[in-house]
């Protein structure tokens, strides 16, 4: 009778424990939106202001869809220091675990670039060095156009060949290393390239808020005479995760 009350007891809780979980839902669409400001008084009056965005659309198909953007102002005693803004679309097709193809349109605008605007949509091929839980590393080539508008010169299109390296590296729990090199070369004046490296950290406040540090630079081997090559920006952001 011992036996048999035991046995009575038990099957509700086996059962229980041999249930399926329940499937978590998909949540095709994710982003998030952060920004930063920094202000100044006294022997010098600077205003610094930063916006960023990320919005993916991936339904765990082969699909995923992504668009992000980048906008820089800053001002030091009433004079523009810097003046940015960015945008890609990027939609990525896997082939095989590793192999995947991808269509992306990149838009530049930069006043201390004399960069108008600056247009390149390309397609290629990328592949996953490294494809863990923690750790994405992959390289991808495309070829395409570019299309340069500088102040008092007429538009410039061109081929163009684009590669790019990035990396997502989770370190915990709680912190993300963000790394991507990319370059830009006009296939008819190879030697004009533009370069953009960032390297950031981003570290979980809470479920939706993260603390970003960016860095960000900007190189273009043949900009208008009398600027400098090379532009570099430190980028602190709240980021709201949704």
């Amino acid at each position: 009778m011992k036996y048999a009350i035991c046995l009575v007891l038990l099957l509700p809780i086996c059962a229980a424990a041999q249930a399926p979980t329940p499937a978590v839902p998909v949540k095709p669409w994710t982003g998030n939106f952060g920004g930063g400001f920094a202000l100044t008084d006294g022997n010098s009056d600077t205003t610094n202001l930063n916006l960023t965005f990320l919005v993916t659309h991936d339904p765990k198909t082969r699909n995923v869809f992504k668009w992000n953007g980048l906008f820089l102002r800053g001002d030091k005693d009433d004079e523009d220091i810097i003046d940015r803004g960015a945008t890609t679309l990027r939609d990525e097709y896997t082939i095989t675990k590793r192999l995947f193809a991808y269509g992306q349109v990149g838009y530049l605008r930069d006043k201390f670039k004399d960069i108008m605007f600056l247009w390149a949509p390309n397609a290629g091929v990328g592949y996953k060095l490294v494809d863990r839980d923690t750790l994405v590393l992959s390289l991808d080539n495309g070829l395409g156009g570019v299309w340069e508008r500088n102040h008092g010169r007429p538009t410039r299109g061109s081929g163009a060949y684009n590669a790019a390296e990035r990396l997502t590296w989770k370190i915990s729990n709680t912190a993300t290393i963000n790394e991507s090199v990319s370059g830009l070369w006009k296939i008819n004046e190879f030697s004009d390239a533009l370069y953009i490296v960032t390297f950031g950290v981003t570290s979980s406040l809470t479920q939706h808020l993260e603390l970003k540090f960016d860095f960000n630079e900007l190189y273009k081997t043949r900009p208008v005479p009398t600027l400098k090559k090379s532009d570099l920006a430190l980028i602190t952001a709240v980021v709201v995760k949704f």
